[in-house]
């Protein structure tokens, strides 16, 4: 007998500060939000596979120039993109993971090609594209990458010098979704352009198993999404696996804990899913684009601190 799935995703904890938000500007948020979804349902409505489910619903997101991975990548402070993604299979911890990375439209499917085509979990540069390349995954040219935005955004950034705005669009952002399929399976990927105007070679939690992406079928999949220095050295996804699995603590308390009484205030938030298809949601910034799915159909997406609502169409 199959049992419900859930899908969860999110669009970064580097919001738009909720005193400078549009109307349209969120509702756009929101609908590509609604749509990644959508696409990772349209997998797990089917009786498909968590790991294909969140590979879809990250693809998605990675099409979409609002969000900061893939087309909507931020620059670097020497006005380069970068990027990281990950993957990881709950049924047997299966993981691949790209770092550095510039040319695949979808980094997350760079990172799929190395978990499914090599022996290895975690790759970067030419190695990298050449299993890229080796899978047949489309390539992008600076054109398709550039956004007007995000180069704005880098100028602004550097003409501040390192004072802080308090403006945490600006800095960071991620992607990421999580996932419990009808068989019982998880699974999580994320997927980053990193920090606007950081060091050129820096990497963040997103490529690295345990800290932004973890998915084990015994306890929850987690996807991160903020500063990512502070996640790789809290260990936080695998940290509230390791809560669940040694304090027997639900998912819910355990990603409440980490993120909000471990990690540093303003560092971001994270999504995650438990064997038992409980969704967990929290953060410790502003807001967090997010939203959640199950076999009910209905997109619910939110932002700030407000209750999730449903998204038509």
């Amino acid at each position: 007998m199959s049992v419900p799935f859930t899908l969860a995703l999110h669009g970064g904890a580097g919001t738009i500060p909720s005193a400078t938000m549009t109307p349209a500007k969120e509702a756009a948020y929101r609908a590509g939000l609604a749509r990644a979804l959508r696409a990772g349902y349209a997998v797990l409505e089917n009786g498909g596979a968590a790991l294909d489910a969140v590979t879809a619903a990250v693809c998605a997101l990675e099409d979409d120039p609002l969000f900061n991975a893939g087309r909507g990548a931020v620059y670097t402070r020497d006005g380069t993109q970068e990027m990281d993604a990950a993957i990881m299979d709950g049924r047997d911890r299966r993981a691949g993971a790209v770092a550095g990375l510039f040319g695949p439209k979808n980094p997350i499917l760079a990172a799929r090609a190395v978990m499914d085509r090599t022996p290895h979990v975690l790759m970067i540069g030419a190695g990298a594209l050449k299993i890229a390349r080796d899978a047949g995954l489309d390539f992008g040219d600076r054109d398709y990458f550039f956004t007007q935005e995000r180069w704005d955004a880098l100028q602004s950034t550097l003409a501040l010098q390192g004072r802080d705005d308090g403006d945490a669009s600006r800095k960071h952002g991620t992607v990421g979704a999580v996932a419990r399929d009808a068989q019982g399976n998880l699974a999580a990927a994320t997927s980053t352009g990193g920090m606007t105007a950081k060091l050129a070679g820096r990497v963040g939690d997103s490529p690295v198993i345990g800290a932004g992406t973890f998915a084990d079928n015994e306890t929850c999949a987690v996807s991160a999404t903020g500063h990512g220095e502070l996640f790789i050295r809290w260990a936080t996804a695998h940290e509230i696996a390791s809560r669940m699995r040694h304090r027997s603590e639900s998912l819910l308390v355990a990603a409440e804990h980490v993120t909000l009484h471990d990690l540093p205030k303003d560092s971001g938030g994270l999504i995650a899913v438990g064997a038992d298809g409980s969704v967990a949601l929290p953060f410790n910034s502003e807001g967090m684009y997010r939203g959640m799915i199950g076999a009910g159909g209905v997109a619910w997406t939110g932002i700030y601190r407000e209750e999730l609502v449903a998204v038509e169409g």
